[in-house]
C-alpha cells in the first residue's frame, strides 16, 4: 500500500478519463487507487490496465463510488452534472478533496455542491487550463477597464462531440466580464438570437457556440467599440493540459480545509 495520497478517477473510460488516470500515473507525489463507471459499462469488473488495452495494474474498475471513494483522499471528476453531484455527497462524507471539471451544470447542481463543500475541499473550474485562467482575469480587467460603449461577445468553438452550450470557460468568461462590469451575468447575458430580434442592448454580454470537426476548445472575448475591437483569445490543441491543470489542483488541495475553491485559487491569482 503506497503511502501516498490515494486518487480515484471517475468516468475512468472517456477520453479525459484515461488522460486523468496517465497523468495521476505519471506523477511521483499521487497513487491511483480507484476507477468508477457507470453501472452497466463494460469496463466495470475488469482490471483497468488491462481495460485499457496495457498490462494489469492491480485497480479494478467499480460501478460502487461509495466503495471507490470512502478510503480514497482525491476524487476527479470529468463526468456529468447528476453524476458529479452524487459523487460530491460521497466526497463530503470522506472529507476527500473534490476536483471538479464537470460542466453543463444549473443553479441546483451549484447549489448541492456548495452544500458538500461545507464539509470537505472543494476545487470546481470550468476549465482548468492555465492559459483560461489568465484569460478570465484579463477578460475581468479590460471588461472594468471599459464602459458599456464597448459590446462584449463571447465566442467558443468545440468539437462536434461536446452536448452543453455555451461551454463550461464561456461562462467562466461571461461572469469575468460581468463582474468587471459590476452587473449579474443572469441580468446582462444574451445566449440566443435567431430571426428579428432588434437591436443589440447596450451593456448585454452574448454568447455564440460553435460546434464541428475535432476542436479541443477555442475562446475568444471580443471587446467591440466605435472603430476598434479588442479581442482577447486562448486555443487550445491538446486535453491533455486539462488533465494536467486537474492534477495540480488535486495536488494544491492537499491540507486544505473544507470550502468551495477554483483554479483561481490554485494558481494564486485572487
Amino acid at each position: 500500500m503506497s503511502d501516498l495520497p490515494g486518487v480515484v478517477i471517475t468516468g475512468a473510460s472517456g477520453r479525459m478519463g484515461q488522460m486523468l488516470i496517465a497523468e495521476v500515473l505519471a506523477s511521483d507525489r499521487l497513487s491511483l487507487v480507484g476507477a468508477v463507471e457507470r453501472q452497466g459499462h463494460a469496463w466495470v469488473g475488469q482490471d483497468l490496465g488491462q481495460a485499457m488495452g496495457g498490462k494489469a495494474m492491480g485497480v479494478s474498475v467499480t460501478d460502487d463510488a461509495l466503495e471507490a471513494i470512502a478510503p480514497a483522499q482525491i476524487v476527479i471528476d470529468f463526468t456529468t452534472p447528476e453524476a458529479t453531484v452524487a459523487h460530491s455527497e460521497l466526497t463530503a462524507q470522506a472529507r476527500a478533496i473534490h476536483v471538479i471539471g464537470t460542466t453543463g451544470m444549473d443553479k441546483d447542481h451549484i447549489t448541492r455542491l456548495e452544500a458538500a463543500a461545507r464539509h470537505a475541499t472543494m476545487i470546481r473550474a470550468g476549465n482548468m487550463s492555465l492559459g483560461v485562467n489568465l484569460l478570465v482575469e484579463l477578460t475581468r480587467q479590460v471588461a472594468r477597464a471599459l464602459d458599456a460603449e464597448f459590446d462584449i461577445e463571447v465566442v467558443e468553438t468545440h468539437h462536434r462531440h461536446k452536448v452543453d452550450a455555451p461551454s463550461g470557460t464561456a461562462l467562466m468568461l461571461g461572469e469575468a466580464a460581468a463582474e468587471g462590469r459590476g452587473v449579474l451575468l443572469s441580468e446582462v447575458a444574451d445566449r440566443g438570437r435567431d430571426g428579428i430580434t432588434g437591436a443589440r442592448k447596450t451593456g448585454d454580454i452574448g454568447f455564440s457556440a460553435i460546434r464541428g470537426g475535432d476542436v479541443v476548445g477555442e475562446h475568444d472575448v471580443i471587446f467591440a467599440g466605435g472603430g476598434e475591437r479588442i479581442i482577447l483569445r486562448h486555443i487550445a490543441t491538446d486535453r491533455r493540459l486539462f488533465a494536467r491543470g486537474a492534477v495540480k489542483a488535486a495536488l494544491w488541495g492537499l491540507g486544505k480545509g473544507p470550502g468551495s475553491f477554483d483554479m483561481r485559487d490554485v494558481l494564486g491569482l485572487k
